[in-house]
């Protein structure tokens, strides 16, 4: 009997051991999670908008001329710097010159005559006005026979048009001379002395203003800068006919160049004239240039939906050419102070402002943390709440992890 009890007491313990299996084993610890760490840092934070960008001049100006005629003389090339009136280009100016001699003439006779009209008898005045109108008259007949004669080659395409123009003009001032004769008699036969010095003194401010017009279509002769700038663009040279429709040069004022950025309409929003903002070209990725926004338009594009905004950039050393592409941020918002944290420590709530991080203990557990967040930007993001800027925050690998798991640090903090 004793042998067959401690028999089945050992099949006992057998069996027993063998329906606990696994489960019996003593469990083992969780895994130790490899993370990176850092403390939340008190820094400025900015919220910015960015943009695409084409330079322009503040200034920007095509010198065409005012008459047509050919080009005598180019006194700048292109990529020359010139100052506010200096002179770019002249024109010829031959036939001008002559008609301004016969319009000094004319000045002269003028003054001559109504001097002498002042204190000559009448029976002498009134002969020479007889003369006079004689005179006038054959001058305008002629100028009438030319005329039809030049209207009827023009109309055969005999002739261009500018000369039966000279003919219009020629004609006008023979009527104009032939009536002013016909007046002045007509006054001196009634015995009108008044009236005839006040023709003679409207024949002389003629005369003058016709020289005033004459120096004015000189002086457009000569093609002046309309502000100091550098020629961005030469479109003729000499001996080219130059004319009102057709730019000789193109001038840019680049004191201040102008990055005009083209921004969503819905990042538009925010934007002020006056904000800070900055230009980066495309070729020089480590250079930034800074400004403020001196247009923000009140008109969206039809087609691409955006707000043009200028970025006006002091250019004082000249770094910043007219065309060149780069882009432009806009700083809409700063904050200074804020606690910040990188975007990666923090999982949003979609939709939302609030996001959990987590939060390394000092027995290096993980503890889960509801934080709410401000401005994102530059890969950063205000913390409102929840969190102080003594404690670490798992920056990377965290992602996941739940309350309590045991971690290991990949990198010191911060």
């Amino acid at each position: 009997m004793k042998h067959r009890f401690v028999i089945l007491v050992l099949l006992g313990g057998l069996v027993t051991l063998a329906g606990c299996g696994s489960h019996c084993q003593p469990e083992s610890p969780p895994p130790v999670v490899d993370v990176k760490v850092a403390r939340a840092t008190r820094e400025t934070l900015q919220a910015e908008v960015n943009a695409p960008a084409t330079v322009y001049g503040r200034q920007q100006a095509g010198v065409a001329a005012r008459i047509t005629a050919p080009i005598r003389r180019l006194l700048v090339r292109k990529g020359d710097s010139v100052a506010a009136g200096q002179v770019l280009a002249e024109l010829e100016d031959r036939d001008l010159l002559a008609q301004r001699a016969e319009a000094q003439a004319a000045v002269s006779d003028a003054e001559a005559t109504l001097e002498k009209l002042a204190g000559a008898s009448l029976p002498a005045d009134l002969e020479r006005a007889r003369g006079q109108l004689a005179a006038a008259e054959a001058a305008f007949n002629q100028a009438q026979k030319i005329y039809e004669r030049r209207q009827a080659l023009y109309e055969q395409g005999a002739i261009p048009g500018r000369d039966l123009l000279v003919s219009e003009t020629e004609l006008a001032q023979a009527r104009a001379n032939y009536e002013v004769a016909k007046t002045s008699l007509e006054l001196l036969t009634r015995q009108t002395r008044d009236r005839e010095i006040r023709i003679a003194e409207s024949r002389l401010a003629q005369a003058r203003a016709r020289l005033a017009y004459i120096e004015t279509q000189i002086e457009f002769t000569r093609l002046r800068s309309p502000f100091g700038g550098v020629i961005i663009e030469q479109y003729m040279f000499p001996g080219d006919m130059a004319r009102p429709d057709a730019p000789v040069f193109e001038v840019a004022d680049l004191s201040v160049a102008v990055a005009r950025a083209q921004v969503p309409e819905a990042a538009a929003g925010p934007l002020r004239v006056g904000q800070p903002c900055s230009f980066q070209p495309v070729d020089e990725p480590d250079r930034r240039y800074a400004g403020r926004v001196g247009v923000v338009n009140r008109a969206v594009h039809p087609e691409r939906r955006t707000v043009e905004v200028w970025c006006e950039v002091p250019n004082h050393r000249n770094g910043i050419r007219t065309g060149m592409f780069g882009e432009v941020t806009i700083v809409t918002q700063t904050i200074p102070r804020a606690l910040t944290l990188p975007l990666s420590a923090v999982e949003f709530v979609e939709g939302t402002d609030r996001g959990l991080v987590r939060v390394v203990a000092r027995e290096r557990a993980v503890r889960v943390r509801e934080v709410a967040t401000g401005l994102r930007s530059a890969g950063k993001v205000q913390v409102i709440g929840g969190l102080d800027e003594s404690e670490l925050v798992i920056i990377e690998g965290g992602y996941g992890l739940a309350d309590g798991t045991p971690v290991r640090f990949r990198e010191g903090a911060r």
